[in-house]
């Protein structure tokens, strides 16, 4: 199951239209969006979303329950690009692994409504506990009001996550995407010099790929996602100030996400 995303200012706007999305915000379940690695748990072992095997240590598993679990692998907020070394070794590190958690937010097999599954996931994650210190229930919490709702977004984007989860309580666990599972993320903007070009490949073949931008801070990186086919054939000039939006930051303190925002400033 996949979720839709949503930006913050689509359900806090005042000239938009939520009921393509039946949004009514007590209707959900809320939690923190983990920047973490998805993983199934398929009663036998850990797999990536493309169904590849996640080589973790035998311990890390075990006392895990024979019934199927959707969640993610995942370290703490900022920990991505570490958490993906330690995951993607197909030769497990045993003292990295111990850093890492299955924190769980469905039972994919279960034909009930999610309200009800998120509590009998959470029945089992606790008679599970005893035994295993890497197995986790993410907590699901409700709130009914928009302003709640956006100063806990806040609070999460501050201390570096990434968003919030909204789930209909009464959604069952479908393949594919769903208005029903939400993905909300605050996005940011700002500004960078450009300084250079990156080729790009493909139906882009010949013309700009990326452009390498500086930050006030003197941080470097590439921005590929945004431009229009004109802006790629003829790309703004070096020194040229653009305007990026992102959501959030790696952990080396680089922009996730970043694309451009509006045409560069002439």
């Amino acid at each position: 199951m996949k979720a839709k995303s949503l930006d913050i200012q689509k359900i806090t706007g005042n000239n938009i239209d939520t009921t393509s999305l039946n949004f009514a915000i007590s209707e959900y379940l809320i939690s923190e969006k983990l920047d973490g690695i998805r993983a199934y748990w398929n009663g036998n072992e850990l797999i990536t979303r493309s169904g590849n095997k996640i080589h973790a240590p035998d311990w890390f598993t075990a006392h895990f329950p024979t019934t199927s679990l959707d969640g993610e692998l995942w370290i703490e907020r900022g920990k991505f690009q570490l958490l993906t070394q330690i995951v993607m070794d197909n030769t497990p590190d045993e003292d990295a692994w111990r850093s890492v958690k299955y924190m769980v937010f469905d039972l994919p097999l279960s034909p009930l409504p999610f309200e009800q599954r998120y509590q009998d996931l959470r029945q089992l994650i606790s008679t599970i506990s005893t035994q295993n210190d890497y197995l986790f229930a993410i907590e699901q919490k409700s709130v009914d009001d928009l302003t709640i709702l956006t100063q806990w977004l806040d609070i999460v984007v501050n201390n570096h996550g990434e968003g919030l989860m909204l789930q209909h309580r009464d959604n069952q666990y479908v393949a594919g995407r769903t208005n029903q599972l939400l993905k909300l993320k605050q996005h940011q903007d700002a500004e960078a010099i450009v300084i250079g070009y990156e080729e790009g490949n493909g139906k882009y073949q010949g013309q700009m790929g990326a452009v390498w931008v500086k930050t006030a801070s003197n941080e470097t990186f590439k921005i590929g996602s945004g431009f229009t086919d004109q802006q790629r054939k003829s790309p703004p000039a070096i020194g040229t100030t653009i305007q990026y939006r992102f959501n959030g930051y790696t952990d080396r303190g680089i922009p996730r996400f970043n694309r451009i925002r509006l045409s560069p400033d002439s």
